[in-house]
């Protein structure tokens, strides 16, 4: 079971068969999908699901706290199911590819006192941009 399904039955969210298909085609590593992405894999496991059921369901998702919704550039958002691992966002720009990313250190201690203007920093998101390997190779 992926690790989105068992958060969401801990959670005892109530799994129809339109939400396991979303949870399941958010599963894994490096997934950052548009919601129209979602409907279509969505649509080749469950050719009834609507597309109003899945934006519908990435909503309660984000609301939940168990999808992060991603917005790296004027694209589409994404939807990222790794939001309980923190981690930063790779990003290339010719193709738009996102891969999620692990650096050491801590971004918020980077940030001087003197730099936070009275603000209380509650997180931090930090987006790397780049070309990847197959926009390089092109």
């Amino acid at each position: 079971m992926s690790d989105l399904l068992e958060r969401l039955r801990g959670r005892g969210w109530r799994m129809t068969a339109q939400r396991r298909v979303v949870a399941e085609v958010l599963d894994g590593d490096h997934v950052h999908l548009t919601a129209d992405e979602v409907h279509a894999r969505a649509v080749s496991k469950l050719p009834e699901i609507s597309r109003a059921t899945v934006y519908n369901t990435l909503g309660e998702l984000v609301s939940l706290g168990e999808v992060r919704e991603v917005s790296t550039d004027q694209r589409a958002k994404r939807y990222d199911p790794n939001a309980h691992r923190p981690h930063h966002h790779l990003v290339c720009a010719q193709c738009g590819a996102i891969r999620d990313v692990h650096p050491s250190g801590n971004p918020l201690a980077d940030l001087p006192d003197s730099e936070r203007f009275g603000f209380t920093i509650s997180g931090v998101e930090v987006t790397y941009r780049g070309v990847c390997p197959n926009c390089t190779a092109a």
